[in-house]
């Protein structure tokens, strides 16, 4: 995945639509949600259910282009090495508003399926401080996803 996200990164440097930018970043913050589904290294009901709606919600996707995303992710999961190559495009594009909103849709995530893994604790915490959120975010961001436990 990594391989691939670099080849797109580089094709960006030439010339390429804003479209295809938009879904390159998309790309990456759909492997990072990825990253927490998979860090505990089962898939839960309630993460396959809660992933598209997360998506939809947090990047103003439509349903078609969710399901397109995930699928692209997921195929590319296994290649991933490193979280440092989808959060520097994030950096680059996000504003903080967005990124604490990625960190809220990690967290919620990470608490769907009734508890915490630490892997997926590490996958959020990693992020959040490549992302350059401080420490006093993350735990506001966790606490909302907490608070919005069904």
């Amino acid at each position: 995945m990594i391989a691939k996200l670099k080849q797109l990164l580089a094709s960006e440097r030439q010339a390429i639509s804003p479209q295809e930018k938009a879904k390159h970043l998309n790309l990456a913050a759909v492997s990072l949600l990825l990253e927490v589904v998979y860090a505990d290294e089962t898939l839960s009901d309630e993460e396959l259910h809660l992933l598209p709606s997360l998506l939809t919600t947090t990047l103003s996707l439509a349903p078609g282009e969710v399901d397109e995303l995930i699928a692209t992710a997921q195929a590319n999961h296994k290649d991933a090495t490193s979280l440092y190559e989808f959060t520097t495009e994030i950096n680059q594009q996000f504003s903080l508003a967005e990124k604490q909103q990625l960190i809220l849709a990690m967290w919620k995530l990470a608490y769907a399926d009734g508890h915490l893994c630490r892997y997926e604790d590490q996958i959020v915490r990693r992020t959040a401080d490549l992302l350059h959120l401080k420490h006093s975010e993350l735990i506001q961001m966790r606490n909302a996803a907490i608070n919005q436990l069904p």
